[in-house]
């Protein structure tokens, strides 16, 4: 069988193994963002339901549509990213295709699903966007993309800033030459601050304006709100709340369990660990630079920030799968000809390996809204048979070839 194929098969079967797990409608929060927009002023993240509502009736069966199609839309473009970087280059075949494996049984797909209708999904795929635009030397536009960004979801300083930036290091700096030295170069200085201006002064308004303003919608947008069937009360309190909170009161109330959240909560073992070896993997194949491994080590963390001002704990640990993925993809894109480490999977990495695919496939993921998975241990393990398969069949035509 060809193995492109193959891969597709396997991709698309992990994918869609995490998507079942934890699949519903978008629920009455997520539905509640896109029913939100200017007509009472402008709100943080009131972006996406103006555009929405400029093309589709808000009811709750376009909701349910938009949020679909922009799920599908992200998920396809993982799958060609994957399969297309795999392929980019014939060595070390069998690691990419255990840490792409391990990206699409991660945390990260299962709640991609769970929380369907969330803006999460535009800012990553806006992200992927940013990238092309940055990779074709079009930073001004980028940097445009990353300021309309913060206006539909202000979760994109953590999310698509640190690596659009990483972007335009990888694309700007001489194949090799990466060192705390070559970054305060002239060029990568100025693209640095083209690419930052816009989002960064976009970042800064929203910031003062919550801070001064926010309070003063509380009320409007929780009687709008509480009116739609398909909201509710409690949901309207809330996603008022979130809409006009200042960022100082999130901080004064999430903050001091910031060290709990990130250190000794159980994502930092069920998350952290597949984490670090997708790190250490990225490390393996492309032992490039070690200044350009750490920096990618650091915007892959760098989310985890969040927890610093947001409760949400479980969904928070699931961004840096994401963000290593896109940093993964913008070094393999960017040195297409280097040489990868040709050396064999020690033992270490083959336990560590084997907990992080048990961790990611096997152990109960925390849903919102008191869900539990679909499938028990027994069917779970039925499932990932074709799938330890198709790994021993990726592993052993490697050796041949």
């Amino acid at each position: 069988m060809n193995r492109k194929v193959l891969l597709v098969f396997l991709y698309s079967y992990a994918l869609v193994f995490s998507v079942a797990k934890a699949i519903r409608f978008p629920n009455s929060w997520s539905k509640a963002h896109w029913m939100l927009d200017y007509r009472f002023g402008f709100i943080k993240r009131g972006l996406a339901g103006e555009i929405f509502g400029l093309f589709f009736q808000k009811n709750e069966f376009n909701i349910v549509l938009i949020s679909s199609v922009i799920l599908a839309i992200l998920y396809i473009l993982l799958v060609v990213i994957a399969v297309k970087e795999t392929y980019r280059n014939t060595q070390d075949t069998i690691r990419k295709t255990i840490f792409y494996l391990i990206f699409f049984l991660s945390q990260y797909m299962v709640f991609s699903a769970h929380l369907i209708g969330y803006l999460d999904h535009i800012i990553f795929l806006l992200t992927i966007l940013a990238v092309q635009l940055i990779t074709h030397k079009k930073i001004l536009l980028a940097s445009l993309l990353m300021a309309i960004s913060i206006f539909v979801h202000e979760i994109s300083f953590f999310l698509m800033f640190p690596i659009c930036f990483f972007a335009v290091v990888v694309n700007e700096i001489p194949d090799g030459q990466f060192s705390l030295k070559n970054s305060f170069t002239k060029d990568l200085l100025k693209k640095t601050g083209l690419l930052l201006l816009l989002p960064v002064i976009a970042t800064a308004g929203i910031l003062v304006y919550q801070e001064l303003y926010g309070h003063d919608y509380h009320s409007v947008l929780f009687h709008y709100l509480k009116h739609i069937e398909f909201v509710g009360n409690k949901v309207a309190g809330s996603v008022s709340g979130a809409y006009t909170g200042k960022f100082s009161e999130y901080l004064a109330d999430e903050g001091p369990h910031f060290f709990q959240r990130v250190f000794r909560s159980k994502a930092s073992i069920m998350d952290g660990t597949p984490i670090l070896f997708l790190l250490y993997t990225v490390y393996n194949i492309s032992r490039k630079d070690i200044y350009l491994f750490l920096l990618l080590a650091a915007i892959t963390l760098f989310p985890l920030l969040l927890h610093a001002i947001a409760w949400d704990t479980y969904r928070i640990w699931t961004f840096p799968y994401m963000v290593l993925f896109l940093g993964f993809w913008i070094l393999s894109s960017r040195f297409k000809y280097q040489t990868y480490s040709s050396q064999k999977i020690s033992l270490f990495e083959i336990i560590i390996c084997v907990i992080s695919i048990l961790l990611v496939a096997f152990v109960p993921n925390i849903l919102m809204d008191d869900e539990i998975e679909r499938f028990s241990l027994l069917e779970k393990s039925l499932i990932m048979l074709p799938v330890f398969g198709v790994l021993y069949y990726v592993k052993a035509s490697e050796k041949v070839s």
